[in-house]
């Protein structure tokens, strides 16, 4: 019998009584199991058994400080998404109820998930979903400043694409230098986002086709001579049509970003900045590995 590790972030989902039930659903498919929080995780609680898989019961701020603690483990991660946007795991193609995840974990492929390395920044030091500038940290400090996330998932989605559309037609464009080898990229630009996952935000999906494990990071680029194209598909992302969207993309294994605002996001935390920083981003192969959904596939980065 498997030994399973069960992380929980205790304001996700349905708190003890969700937790009874996917124990339960474990312990049908065979696994046996230990219970944490994310508080306990943070408060530096150790496993108590030699743990075959973790299991992160959460959204993508539960996955990021489990994370935390697991970086360079080999430990293999699994995800039951509780979250409202739950990026990592739409772009593991981790979907559907409990029962049919966990059961489809003993045919499940572990596959490799890189991390960013981060130096010019006081406190985060590293992301797995990704990092950027512009009207996405915008849109956290305004949700934060706001404290509009009290509604249903859904309608929380739907709040946070109308207010960043609102942010995208306003929002004053900022010079950003980006050095990519020996390949200097200079412009205006509304969006910088560095990316390791295909969406970041209310699932924004910007690289339809990322694959976390590909050794390279996708670099977005919106000019604001693209403020309108963003805009209409934010529109229609409103209106519930998902429609791919593509917007100037660079690869790269290491670059370096000067950036001109005041605001920065790695995952989902929001930085202010007190002048323009530099910001050196190292990728680092194959830091964590997760079991994928069923329909996973490198060659569709889903």
């Amino acid at each position: 019998m498997k030994f399973v590790e069960l992380i929980h972030n205790p304001k996700a989902g349905e708190g003890e009584n969700t937790m009874t039930e996917i124990v339960a659903l474990l312990k049908e498919e065979g696994y046996d199991c230990s219970y944490s929080s994310t508080p306990e995780l943070e408060e530096g609680k150790k496993f108590t058994k030699e743990v075959d898989l973790v299991v992160i019961a959460g959204g993508d701020g539960t996955v990021r400080k489990t994370a935390t603690y697991l970086l360079g483990s080999r430990l293999p991660l699994a995800i039951l998404p509780m979250g409202t946007a739950n990026n990592i795991a739409q772009t593991l193609a981790i979907k559907g109820g409990y029962r049919n995840i966990i059961r489809h974990w003993k045919d499940s492929k572990s596959v490799s998930f890189d991390v960013g390395k981060l130096e010019g920044l006081k406190k985060q030091t590293f992301f797995l979903e990704g990092l950027g500038f512009g009207v996405f940290p915008k849109l956290m400090d305004e949700i934060h400043s706001q404290k509009k996330n009290n509604g249903t998932p859904e309608e929380n989605m739907r709040a946070a694409l109308e207010l960043l559309r609102e942010i995208v037609l306003t929002y004053k464009a900022r010079p950003c230098t980006i050095e990519i080898d020996d390949a200097r990229y200079t412009g205006t630009y509304i969006l910088v986002e560095v990316m390791n996952i295909s969406s970041i935000g209310p699932n924004l999906r910007l690289v339809p086709y990322a694959n976390p494990g590909d050794g390279e990071f996708e670099v977005v680029l919106i000019a604001e001579s693209q403020r309108d194209q963003f805009a209409e598909y934010l529109q229609r992302k409103i209106r519930g049509v998902e429609e791919p969207v593509f917007f100037s993309i660079l690869k790269a294994k290491r670059l370096k970003i000067l950036w001109e605002g005041k605001r920065v996001h790695v995952d989902d935390t929001f930085i202010t900045l007190d002048e323009p920083t530099e910001i050196d981003i190292t990728l680092q192969p194959g830091g964590l590995s997760f079991l994928a959904g069923e329909e996973y596939g490198p060659e569709k980065g889903k």
